[in-house]
């Protein structure tokens, strides 16, 4: 945290598999969305729907491209914190730290 970030709980992020999602999301503008699921070992199933939770709470958005390598068309889902979401992540961080007496 560059700086401190007010210390709010946050009830949505605070799930471990979408804490750890955003955690992953924290230092990079997206990720696709197999780099999560392989990533946080997570399966498919688990991954979209606590995806579609952090994204109905608008942390984070969801930008579904073709893949130039596929054949099919199925698309890549690329996923990204918005800016409300990092504020939120790391006012929770700050709780947490909080909560540990840091």
């Amino acid at each position: 945290m560059t700086s401190a970030a007010e210390p709010v709980f946050n009830d949505v992020i605070h799930s471990p598999a979408r804490l750890r999602i955003c955690g992953l999301l924290r230092r990079v503008s997206e990720l696709e969305f197999s780099v999560v699921r392989d990533t946080l070992e997570l399966t498919d199933a688990n991954l979209s729907k606590n995806l579609t939770v952090l994204a109905q709470a608008e942390v984070i958005t969801l930008r579904k491209e073709s893949s130039p390598a596929r054949s099919d068309s199925r698309r890549l889902t690329w996923i990204s914190l918005t800016s409300a979401g990092r504020a939120a992540l790391e006012g929770h961080l700050a709780a947490l730290s909080a909560i540990a007496g840091e």
